[in-house]
């Protein structure tokens, strides 16, 4: 055969292996979609080429045309959520098909090592009930996780690796915990499939995952800057490797657990966090997504209480970022992990997130999701007395309350005795301070807190000073 013959035939066969529809690793098997909407499918084809797309659950063909470099991108209605196993067809004359896709909620989960946290846990540092999960995780097979790789990336990316799995044992051992848990519990409480995309990097800062076009104005951020004793400490990379080629994928909500990189900067925070938010919801183009997170847990952070303040600085993100809520962690630590900054309790944390998304996303009110908050102070003689929101059923306890602190006009706390009064308030006395001007509540970097409401929630930690 003469070698112009042969050059030909590569070229067809060529032609033919270019034509083939390319979809990202996270269009794909085993993928859940969101719910009774208009999710977004997208991918490669040939230049200028009509795409289809038709569905096992709705047989009308879908059409599309490829632009001048082959991109395409088409939204696709949903059913509701059921365990019927899908499958999606789209070709370009040469057919691809994806198998056994469900119908049910989507979660995007992000941070750093506490939500990256796998279930089998850090090298002395395990999750606690981990075998368990694992050994039974065959029968959580409605809920699938794809865990996105750390890659670092000072523009902005089109592609990141990452595809969905299913529980089984091996799979489920690499899921993220946090994530893990909250998906178990969401799916068992709505009887429907959940997917998380875990997203997460651990060490990473908040800066981490925004835009030079934020960042930059940033005093205290030189992106200049390329001596970094660790990769997880350079702005931006996180948001252009691992965010931003994810934004086309249809989610129902934002799960963060971060903010130990960000101690010391707590003045910050808040308005980062807020901004970090505001523009993940304006890329994604979703309208006001649910972004719900997680305090830092109590950890020694030195001779300071930078850790208190960077908490502080959560809880009140929660005024300034709509749609949001924070859960308190204070009490899901053990004495000897103060210089552990993975504690082993996750499966509460993820709890307590699905409690969030029941109560605030699903409309499942009788679910609750918030414990006592810090309302007003009033001073009776040497006598301190609190009021509280979220606390219509009263306390967990009657006395031997611990974390309370109590400080006059020198602003040195000494401990104080609580007990509650007219069912809903607490009062406090400290034999060391006669006339009492401040409270504070497990206001330190570990300092465990006994107190929560009847539903098992605990009090978050405050101060009424700014000291």
């Amino acid at each position: 055969m003469k070698k112009s013959t042969l050059l030909i035939l590569f070229c067809m066969c060529a032609s033919v292996l270019s034509a083939k529809i390319k979809l990202p690793e996270i269009i794909g098997d085993n993928m859940v979609l969101q719910q009774k909407t208009d999710v977004t499918l997208w991918g490669k084809a040939k230049e200028n080429t009509n795409v289809t797309v038709t569905t096992s659950w709705n047989l009308d063909v879908v059409k599309i045309k490829s632009d001048s470099s082959g991109d395409w991108k088409i939204k696709i209605a949903t059913p509701e959520a059921s365990f019927t196993q899908q499958t999606i067809t789209i070709t370009d004359g040469e057919k691809v098909v994806l198998n056994n896709i469900l119908i049910g909620e989507v979660w995007f989960c992000s941070g750093q090592s506490n939500m990256e946290m796998p279930l089998r846990g850090f090298t002395n540092c395990p999750i606690e009930g981990s075998n368990a999960e694992i050994a039974k995780a065959n029968s959580n097979k409605n809920i699938r996780c794809v865990t996105i790789p750390r890659v670092e990336a000072m523009t902005p990316q089109k592609e990141v690796s990452g595809k969905w799995q299913i529980s089984n044992p091996e799979n489920t051992t690499w899921f993220s915990a946090t994530g893990y848990f909250f998906a178990k519990f969401l799916s068992q409480t709505l009887d429907i499939p959940v997917g998380i995309i875990n997203c997460s990097w651990g060490g990473s800062t908040v800066e981490g995952w925004l835009p030079e076009s934020i960042v930059k104005d940033y005093a205290d951020i030189d992106l200049k800057k390329t001596d970094y004793d660790y990769t997880f400490q350079k702005p931006v990379i996180m948001y252009n490797g691992m965010l931003k080629p994810l934004q086309n994928y249809t989610i129902k909500g934002f799960l963060w657990y971060q903010g130990e990189s960000n101690v010391g900067k707590h003045s910050s925070y808040a308005s980062r966090l807020n901004t970090m938010v505001g523009l993940w919801r304006k890329e994604w183009g979703l309208g006001e997504l649910p972004f719900y997170y997680v305090e830092i847990a109590p950890y020694n952070y030195g001779d300071n209480i930078e850790g208190a303040l960077l908490r502080e600085s959560q809880y009140n993100a929660q005024s300034i970022i709509s749609n949001s809520g924070m859960v308190c962690t204070n009490d899901l630590v053990e004495d000897y992990e103060e210089n552990n900054i993975h504690p082993k309790n996750k499966q509460d944390i993820g709890e307590r997130l699905a409690y969030m998304a029941l109560d605030r996303t699903y409309g499942i009110n009788a679910v609750r999701s918030r414990g006592p908050e810090f309302k007003s102070m009033s001073v009776e003689g040497n006598q301190v007395v609190l009021t509280f929101d979220n606390v219509s059923d009263g306390f967990n306890r009657l006395k031997d309350m611990d974390g309370f602190e109590v400080a006059g006009d020198n602003q040195v706390f000494h401990k104080a005795e609580a007990k509650v009064c007219h069912d809903t308030k607490i009062l406090l006395f400290s034999s060391e301070v006669q006339h009492p001007v401040a409270v504070r509540y497990c206001f330190e970097n570990f300092k465990i807190g006994n107190v929560s409401g009847t539903s098992g929630l605990p009090l978050v930690p405050f101060r009424t000073d700014n000291w």
